[in-house]
């Protein structure tokens, strides 16, 4: 039951939508895409791998934080899907 739960289909706020994509996403869908972004337009800190710095649509996805840690991802993603 957890994994149908995890699997279900949920609809991206504008912030998040405006990176992935306004149709509807599972959570594991809403991680690629946003991972997909990430790497397409080179966002991973050259130092340190672990950390993701924001470009001006995720500054609105990361509420305003400048960088984030690739392990805070998943919580964030998650206040932008309902």
């Amino acid at each position: 039951m957890a994994n149908e739960k995890f699997m279900k289909t949920m609809q991206p706020d504008a912030e998040l939508g405006a990176v992935i994509g306004n149709e509807p996403v599972a959570r594991p869908t809403a991680v690629k895409k946003i991972w997909d972004y990430i790497k397409k337009n080179n966002l991973q800190d050259k130092v340190n791998k672990r950390n993701i710095n924001a470009d001006e649509k995720l500054l609105k996805v990361f509420a305003g934080k400048k960088q984030v840690t690739m392990f805070e991802l998943a919580g964030i993603l998650g206040k932008h899907l309902k």
